[in-house]
């Protein structure tokens, strides 16, 4: 077994770390940090959304860090560190030297995924470490023939899902694999039924919380499919390629034929093919199987990369970071290829809006006033933003925050059709609209600030028109 190289390593680590540090408060707040800022107000098991960890690690990070982008952010800086070493150990446990390791983990760690996951607090951002981690152990059981292994990859496989439920597909992915090509020995291996009861045992809770709400992330997860599922199934194939860069796509492709030629590693091969028709099946997200690329690229990666990763590392930090200035990214491609960059540009002057239609309300009329937000990113950015009456939105976790008191007749409300708040309100009136200097077409430029009046139901009856998962 190569020795790892912990001294190249810890500086790809820190040189990364002072990177992701360094740019973290430019921009802005993506709108999931938004949401997730507003949700650790709000501890719980789960979310009719998502699970609970990136929250917690919102609500832990602001303790600890401060109630500042930077401060929100640094869990996304750690989850990057945990990345990249894990990565170099996947590639180590796949027979490759120091070097060999170093370029994997500078490979992956300058992806465009991970450097958008390393700057903005994401689910993403933990849901790689963890997905690496599992397939790190799994493939200490296949290659070290040490069944005691499935324990690890059990353990982290149940903290994963109190992430993204999608480490099931790993799981299914492995699981045909090992069906389809084998080696199916390890069917016979107590330790792997261990593994999995350590899984759900750890996830149990979460799974609980699920059940007993009559599982809304399904509910979620088909109105995510209904809305964006065609859009994703045209973007699968070359978003495959841009996720971590076209370098890294050409080296995972021969990673994958590596795996297919091993016997003992054959069912990882098989893994990613069945996640990546899984994933175009449900109408599922590109990245979903981020992790399994991840793989394939350790296996594939092999001294003399060092000029091509290193031009895509640049690609990658220009699509990824906010390395231009916000001035002239709306000029740019990127907004268009990096959604995080899209919709982190332009809160000072959304809210800026808000307030200002709120300023034109009598005392008497703001006294009885809330802000009706139609998404988590807008409400979370006017609950961020103090001095405003208090927010209430009916978008997915955030309706169960509701409704508001029935004595708030007066709202300013965004991203809601006016025809749907009139048949709330007695009247509504346009008070201007969003822009950004930036120019960045995103979800909340060009939204009318509507100013509603007079309620023409109690608003336990009209609260649940607001719901919306989407």
């Amino acid at each position: 077994m190569p020795s790892l190289a912990w001294r190249p390593l810890t500086v790809v680590a820190a040189l990364l770390s002072a990177l992701l540090l360094a740019l973290s408060p430019l921009y802005g707040y993506h709108r999931d940090e938004l949401y997730f800022r507003y949700l650790a107000e709000h501890p719980a098991w789960g979310y009719v959304d998502q699970p609970p960890l990136t929250p917690m690690l919102a609500k832990v990070s602001i303790a600890l860090f401060g109630d500042t982008l930077t401060g929100l952010r640094i869990p996304a800086v750690l989850s990057t560190v945990v990345l990249i070493l894990v990565v170099a150990l996947i590639t180590r446990e796949l027979g490759g030297e120091g070097r060999a390791q170093v370029l994997a983990a500078a490979g992956i760690g300058t992806g465009a995924f991970t450097l958008i996951a390393g700057h903005s607090l994401l689910t993403l951002s933990a849901d790689l470490p963890l997905w690496s981690a599992a397939i790190l152990f799994v493939l200490r059981v296949l290659l070290r023939g040490d069944g005691r292994w499935w324990l690890a990859a059990g353990a982290v496989i149940g903290v994963a899902t109190y992430n993204k439920h999608l480490i099931a597909l790993l799981v299914i992915g492995l699981a045909a694999g090992v069906l389809a090509v084998g080696p199916r020995r390890i069917l016979r291996d107590p330790w792997l039924w261990a593994g999995a009861a350590l899984a759900v045992l750890v996830a149990a809770p979460n799974l609980l919380f699920q059940a007993m709400n009559g599982w809304p992330q399904l509910e979620m997860a088909a109105a995510l499919s209904a809305d964006k599922g065609a859009e994703m199934r045209a973007l699968f194939v070359p978003m495959q390629i841009v996720l971590f860069g076209p370098v890294v796509a050409f080296v995972a492709a021969r990673g994958w034929l590596r795996l297919w030629r091993d016997e003992r590693l054959r069912c990882l091969a098989v893994a990613y093919p069945v996640a990546a028709a899984l994933t175009l099946i449900s109408g599922g997200r590109f990245d979903y199987t981020a992790g399994l690329i991840i793989l394939l690229f350790c296996a594939g990666v092999t001294q003399g990369l060092g000029p091509a990763l290193a031009a895509n590392g640049v690609f990658c930090a220009i699509v990824g970071l906010p390395l231009i200035p916000v001035s002239l990214v709306g000029m740019t491609p990127v907004p268009q290829v990096n959604e995080v960059v899209r919709e982190s540009i332009g809160w000072p002057e959304f809210t800026a809006a808000v307030r200002s239609a709120v300023q034109t309300l009598t005392p008497e009329e703001r006294a009885r006033a809330v802000l009706l937000a139609g998404s988590y990113g807008e409400a979370g950015a006017l609950h961020l933003a103090g001095g405003l009456p208090p927010v209430y939105s009916g978008h997915s976790q955030l309706h169960a925050y509701g409704p508001p008191p029935e004595s708030a007749d007066v709202a300013v409300a965004v991203k809601y059709p006016r025809g749907g708040l009139e048949t709330v309100f007695q009247t509504c009136v346009e008070h201007g609209r969003v822009d950004n200097a930036a120019g960045v077409d995103n979800e909340f430029r060009g939204l009318p600030v509507l100013v509603c009046r007079g309620l023409r139901m109690p608003w336990s009856a009209a609260w649940p028109r607001f719901q919306e998962y989407s």
